[in-house]
């Protein structure tokens, strides 16, 4: 797994360590926070002389996970805006302007003057005039879950005008990749070509100025369009710069896009690949980097998030300070809506046998994801009943691989945990009917929204790779935001905590109650159930071979993830390297063998519809032979 979020990397458990901080031995504690701090660069102070332990925690604190927006456009002097007014001019106004200003239409009235080759003058009459005043705004939202201070992507790999999400995403790729312990040639060079796949997205493309947000407003707001805005804008773009920039595949692609569940989505496309025997190796993830003035104040008009007048109401407070926005987000207690966040989610699948003959170290396995919509809702952002349907499954799946007992006492719930009333309530409905319908008492329910805000599209992202560490350190992050569970929130069978506990899961679900009826529910089974399982499929004696492999891949991803604490990255960028656009290929009936792939992509398909014979081509009857 590989990633970026608002609690910082996702190799070797580095946001997740960030999410149990306090409850890590000190020597971890100590680890996390230098690691962090030299992903965000605060080694040193301004004269280069190491930053006091103290002093480096509390920055590191401050300016990770959800905090008060750092972006310049969300503080002091505002966005910037137009307003609009009707104006009377009592008498005629004159303005010179540079001829290449003058718009292509003039108006009617306006009367125009040439000065010289360059300027002229434009003499508009008294009377009333409707025009757009140039603005500032105070953002009404200030919290926002942001990647790390002083942490960026963009910065780290020759990117040229790269929407920030498609930075995300080769970072993110790049630090999966190298905390696999395999070099990526290697690794694909024992496959078919065509056995490899990618499937990656987000929830609503590129909606910042290097892509589609800048396009919607360059016609308005007087700017020009660019080549890249366009095409860079697509939400299957995080899939189309893998396959371009950093795995070269020809194998499969694609991205399911479904609000808060996208992630989950591809994670179902990439499990039933491998399932079906198409691919061996599928590359699953998601990058969002929603943090924009238009897309938050779109989410603030519909009521959805935590703007800073409902904080303070909450709060019956006048005042928001740092402390109050790092508490914006409240999953399951009472709360006033969520906390707009950035992240980039990728998780590397393998068949089993692949992984136990390339000795890869595995950090759990998903045996499914269910999706179920809502059936006729009376909004399309009104709560619905496909969840119920999606976590029952989930659980009868659990409970048929790892029996009741398990299911009852050694899983935990990754809450969707929006930290929306509608939210708390119909979430927490689900979870509490579907543990009496199963005989769970005190299901335990992690929500990491509550560090890292709602990521769109990466939510489920950052849910499963939380997991992940759930299980390699044994503790369950706590909602630290909960002061107590809101009265109207069903919670007769579930386990709150506020603080970090300990807790030895065979399971954990991920569950996504996505925007428009895009209910999804993932399982993950813990290292040491899949261990199990794999003996029971392919014997002791594989596994043992297995692990004895595992030692070089190990130490491969140990170095590399060294050198990543230390804050030295190096992204897997491999623009116009290698590029192939048909002529270089052998094509035969049977193959395509293409130039720097150790195997050929095989044509043969399965065909499950039977053979017609060509009726042109029928051998003739005997009575409609000649005489």
């Amino acid at each position: 797994m590989g990633g970026i979020n608002p609690a910082g990397r996702t190799s070797g458990h580095q946001a997740f360590r960030r999410t149990v901080l306090d409850a890590l031995p000190a020597d971890q504690q100590r680890q996390t926070l230098q690691s962090l701090a030299a992903l965000m660069r605060l080694d040193t102070s301004a004269d280069g002389t190491p930053l006091p332990d103290a002093e480096l925690r509390d920055a590191v604190l401050r300016h990770t996970l959800i905090r008060r927006n750092e972006d310049p456009r969300f503080n002091a002097p505002g966005m910037p805006a137009n307003r609009r007014a009707s104006m009377t001019l009592d008498a005629p106004l004159c303005v010179e302007l540079r001829r290449r200003e003058l718009p292509d239409h003039l108006p009617a009235y306006w009367q125009v003057h040439e000065l010289d080759s360059r300027r002229v003058e434009v003499s508009v009459p008294a009377g009333d005039l409707n025009v757009l005043l140039p603005d500032r705004q105070m953002p009404r939202v200030r919290a926002a879950g942001q990647l790390p201070s002083g942490f960026d992507p963009a910065a780290l790999y020759r990117s040229v005008h790269h929407p920030r999400g498609l930075s995300m995403t080769i970072f993110s790729a790049s630090d999966c990749l190298g905390a696999s312990g395999f070099e990526w040639e290697q690794l694909s060079q024992q496959l078919d070509p065509d056995q490899i796949a990618v499937y990656a997205g987000n929830s609503i493309g590129q909606l910042d100025e290097q892509g589609w947000g800048g396009l919607l407003k360059s016609l308005v707001s007087g700017q020009r369009a660019t080549s890249k805005q366009m095409p860079l804008g697509y939400g299957q773009m995080p899939a189309d710069f893998l396959n371009a920039y950093v795995l070269g595949s020809v194998g499969g692609t694609g991205a399911a896009l479904g609000a808060c569940a996208s992630f989950l989505y591809n994670l179902r496309l990439g499990i039933d690949d491998i399932r079906a025997g198409r691919r061996r190796v599928v590359m699953v993830g998601t990058a969002d980097a929603p943090i924009t003035p238009e897309i938050i104040e779109g989410f603030r008009a519909m009521g959805a998030l935590a703007d800073d007048e409902s904080l303070k109401a909450l709060d019956a407070i006048s005042l928001l300070s740092d402390a109050d926005y790092q508490r914006a987000c409240r999953p399951f207690a009472r709360n006033c809506g969520f906390t707009m966040a950035e992240s980039s989610q990728f998780v590397m699948l393998m068949d089993d046998t692949l992984a136990l003959d390339t000795g890869a170290d595995i950090l759990g396995a998903v045996p499914e994801v269910f999706v179920n919509a809502d059936g006729y809702k009376r909004s399309i952002s009104a709560p619905g009943i496909g969840n119920y349907i999606t976590l029952g499954k989930a659980a009868s799946l659990v409970r048929s691989i790892l029996g009741e007992q398990a299911l009852q006492q050694r899983t935990y719930l990754h809450a969707h945990g929006t930290s929306t009333p509608k939210n708390r309530i119909t979430e927490s409905h689900v979870f509490d009917e579907i543990a009496r319908a199963n005989g769970i008492t005190q299901w335990p329910v992690v929500a990491v929204k509550a560090f890292v805000g709602h990521s769109q599209g990466s939510a489920a992202g950052d849910q499963l790779t939380s997991a992940l560490g759930s299980f390699a350190h044994g503790l369950l992050p706590g909602i630290p935001t909960l002061d107590a569970v809101a009265d109207d929130v069903y919670a007769e069978r579930l386990g709150f905590s506020s603080a970090s506990r300990a807790f030895q899961a065979d399971a954990a679900f991920i569950n996504a109650k996505g925007f428009g009826g895009n209910n999804a529910t993932g399982v993950v089974l813990s290292p040491e159930v899949t261990e199990r399982l794999l003996v029971q499929r392919h014997g002791k004696s594989a596994v043992s071979a297995w692990k004895a492999r595992r030692d070089s891949v190990r130490h491969t991803a140990a170095q590399y993830l060294s050198q990543a604490d230390r804050g030295l990255y190096q992204p897997r960028y491999q623009f116009g390297e290698q590029v192939l656009e048909g002529p270089e290929l052998e094509v035969h009936a049977d193959h395509i063998a293409i130039p720097g792939y150790r195997q050929a992509v095989s044509l043969n398909v399965d065909n499950p519809f039977g053979q017609l014979t060509d009726p042109f081509f029928e051998d003739p009857s005997p009575e409609d032979a000649p005489s």
